[in-house]
């Protein structure tokens, strides 16, 4: 289950597109935040290959089955 887009709402919320077709709203503050100050949340971006939403240039990653359990629980 790939991450195929995401949008950045505020803060630490995103809108998550997964390749099923489901959208999620998420906050990810819980999983992110200790790693990914507010300032870096900009350097988003999706690793092609694999469907994860990466952070600081790859240095912090989240597998897209791991967001997809965060976002359904």
């Amino acid at each position: 289950m790939k991450l195929i887009k995401f949008k950045i709402i505020k803060d630490y919320i995103f809108d998550l597109y997964f390749e099923d077709g489901s959208k999620k709203n998420v906050d990810l503050s819980d999983l992110i935040q200790s790693k990914v100050s507010k300032d870096e949340l900009s350097s988003a971006h999706i690793d092609s290959d694999w469907g994860c939403l990466e952070f600081k240039d790859g240095y912090v990653d989240i597998e897209p089955k791991t967001l997809y359990s965060f976002a359904n629980s």
